[in-house]
């Protein structure tokens, strides 16, 4: 139980390596600002907010097309904490505007946030409405993104979703609601679903039995450290909660027949949830070939990359977390 708890709730650590190249890159005027910023909800507590950033012209693979992919974003921060304007994340934005790709980035509520969680049974069900939170709040801007895809130029065929840690669960979340046809899910149209899901030490959690797809889900390009011991790489069981990490789903996806790419950085940890630059070719050939044109393309690789910069999450522990103060 000590481990199921505490592993959605990674804070977000200084990273020195990261913040000094954010330095040089604001100095040179590459953190973009966003074409314009939209509320796309009203809860009780706050309005939610999306962050626009529109795909460059005559580029990528949809250069010729009038509506373009977007890409959701969802930050990390373990459902307490986190922003959707980090400058690391804007810089990775302009990367895929770059390539043809809109992005949208989206606030959502942090249902965790002043929280006192304690390792036992009855936190589970706060930590399953954190996670639900999140998730309606990626239905409501993903129905605002299709009602407004005229004037925002968006194909609604490809919307994908992009998720960091708390985020990359929010994303698999979602898509397996849909796949499996939960309540949740009928927010949206009954045709919907995205067109591509890229989860970054991402997992989903089920607090009623173990968890089934009864149809594939969309393409999906999952990352993840073998050595992640905040969100698991492989799977927990206990008293019939189950929280499935990457390599978990992709047999489940390997099973069904599910148009998926499983990247396991050997050795890292849960650094691999800020490494959205780092994998920015794998990523684009996924949107390129498993989304846009639909290619079914299976990959799934060990990867050893000693270059993976170490941001002090790596040796991260649960115990680490629930430090005094820590929260």
């Amino acid at each position: 139980m000590k481990r199921l708890i505490p592993l959605l709730l990674v804070l977000l650590l200084p990273a020195s390596v990261l913040q000094a190249q954010v330095r040089t890159d604001r100095a040179e005027g590459n953190v973009p600002d966003p074409d314009m910023t939209l509320c796309f909800a009203h809860r009780d507590t706050c309005d939610l907010m999306l962050d626009f950033y529109t795909a460059a012209p005559d580029s990528g693979p949809c250069a010729d097309s009038l509506r373009k992919p977007v890409i959701i974003h969802i930050f990390g921060g373990g459902f307490v904490s986190g922003r959707r304007n980090y400058d690391t994340d804007r810089i990775w934005y302009r990367e895929l505007t770059d390539a043809g790709y809109h992005v949208a980035a989206i606030d959502y509520r942090l249902g965790l946030k002043g929280q006192q969680v304690q390792a036992s049974l009855s936190a589970l069900p706060l930590l399953r409405q954190a996670i639900q939170m999140a998730v309606d709040d990626l239905f409501s801007a993903t129905g605002y993104l299709i009602d407004n895809a005229e004037r925002l130029a968006i194909d609604i065929d490809r919307i994908v979703v992009s998720g960091s840690s708390a985020g990359a669960i929010t994303a698999l979340q979602a898509e397996w609601e849909i796949s499996s046809g939960q309540e949740a899910a009928k927010v949206l149209p009954s045709w919907f679903n995205y067109g591509g899901i890229m989860a970054f030490a991402g997992a989903v959690f089920s607090t009623e039995g173990t968890v089934r797809y009864y149809q594939k889900a969309c393409p999906t390009l999952l990352l993840h450290g073998t050595a992640d011991r905040i969100v698991p790489y492989g799977e927990i069981h206990l008293f019939g909660n189950h929280f499935l990490g990457s390599d978990a789903l992709a047999r489940r996806f390997a099973k069904t027949g599910t148009n998926y790419q499983i990247l396991r950085i050997k050795d890292a940890g849960h650094e691999i949830a800020a490494s959205m630059r780092r994998h920015l070719p794998e990523e684009l050939r996924f949107l390129e070939e498993n989304v846009v044109k639909g290619v079914h393309r299976t990959v799934d690789a060990l990867i050893d990359d000693a270059g993976i910069p170490d941001m002090g999450w790596r040796k991260l522990s649960t115990a680490d977390i629930y430090k005094p103060g820590a929260l």
